[in-house]
């Protein structure tokens, strides 16, 4: 493995901002409704209540971030922290339309954000971990910020997630562009409640409680709805990676393919962590 150093951290940054920043356009599409779904899903888990403070970190346009901020309302607040500036755009507008006042978005990597220890009654990141170069070392600054008593909570993907269009769609850019084949996929790492308990481990957290779904399915109105996730979520990247030509073959083989199968089903199994700070911040 690379070592992580601040360059490497800038650069995997810089890498996250631009393929978010791109998939802003497609990001709140249908066929995305599952940002939502499981964004909502994490803050249930929470015990949180009015008055509690809630940091969201890699909030995109606010999956997790506005469910929150109802939950802690009228006395608490909810920061979002992201680094692609166009989805903070968006989370903002969702929470004026929804007429949210207790909620604010700010650009920031939240490897560092400055933000002072014991700050949050819970730290929430869904979906975002695993784009740090130094994983451990990014669980252990958002355990940082939890106060004694609080929550840190932790979602990522289960195995085999998009399937079966991921597998489609990497066979089909390793023969476009053999280079970028799994080139960006950061959430492969961490698909299994073991290897999640494990990371956490690792970042100075005990005692996580996981739960794994199994058998979770997200519908597609039609097989071409697929192309919408992948210009809407880390596919993106690849994507942004082709040229023009390529990208049209891409999409032409991936999504001609889907309809052949009939497929309108993606695997969306998740792997929910949550963990409690004790007084002695352990």
């Amino acid at each position: 493995m690379e070592p992580v150093t601040g360059q490497l951290q800038r650069e995997h940054s810089a890498r996250a901002a631009r393929t978010y920043t791109a998939a802003a356009d497609n990001y709140l599409r249908p066929a995305l409704g599952f940002w939502d779904r499981w964004g909502a899903a994490t803050v249930a888990r929470l015990p949180l209540s009015s008055g509690d403070a809630v940091l969201d970190v890699c909030c995109g346009a606010g999956a997790s971030a506005l469910p929150a901020a109802r939950a802690v309302a009228p006395a608490g607040s909810v920061l979002g922290l992201d680094l692609a500036q166009p989805l903070l755009a968006l989370a903002g507008q969702r929470a004026a339309h929804l007429g949210l006042t207790n909620v604010s978005f700010r650009e920031c990597d939240a490897t560092a954000s400055g933000l002072e220890s014991g700050s949050f009654d819970a730290v929430v990141c869904v979906f975002g971990v695993f784009f740090a170069a130094d994983m451990p070392a990014f669980v252990a600054e958002l355990w940082r910020l939890v106060r004694p008593g609080g929550t840190l909570a932790i979602t990522t993907w289960g195995p085999d997630w998009c399937e079966p269009a991921s597998s489609l769609f990497w066979d089909s850019v390793r023969e476009l562009e053999a280079t970028l084949f799994r080139a960006f996929n950061p959430w492969d790492e961490i698909t299994t409640a073991p290897a999640l308990a494990d990371l956490l481990a690792r970042g100075g957290v005990a005692d996580a409680e996981l739960e794994a779904t199994t058998g979770e399915y997200h519908e597609l109105g039609r097989a071409d709805d697929f192309w919408d996730i992948v210009l809407g979520s880390g596919y993106r990247a690849t994507v942004e990676a082709l040229s023009d030509e390529q990208r049209q073959a891409l999409r032409q083989r991936v999504v001609g393919e889907l309809r052949s199968r009939g497929v309108t089903r993606l695997r969306n199994d998740v792997v929910f962590a949550s963990a409690v700070k004790g007084s002695a911040g352990g």
